[in-house]
């Protein structure tokens, strides 16, 4: 069996990680739903949805 010898770039780990982290942001925002109303106060009883995943956003560009 032959041995292989895997040498992974800095560029291309980030890369890696650059697609995983695109991937994870958009699949976050699939999940939100739109509001049910056409009027700047039917938003508001979605505001902790949106608080959530201005959150979560941050925390997964800060990685």
């Amino acid at each position: 069996m032959r041995s292989v010898n895997v040498n992974m770039s800095k560029t291309r780990l980030e890369a890696f990680s650059d697609g995983v982290i695109a991937i994870i942001i958009t699949i976050m925002v699939l999940e939100l739903k739109l509001p049910k109303g056409d009027d700047l106060k039917d938003l508001v009883p979605m505001w902790p949805v949106f608080a959530s995943y201005v959150l979560s956003f941050i925390y997964v560009g800060i990685y």
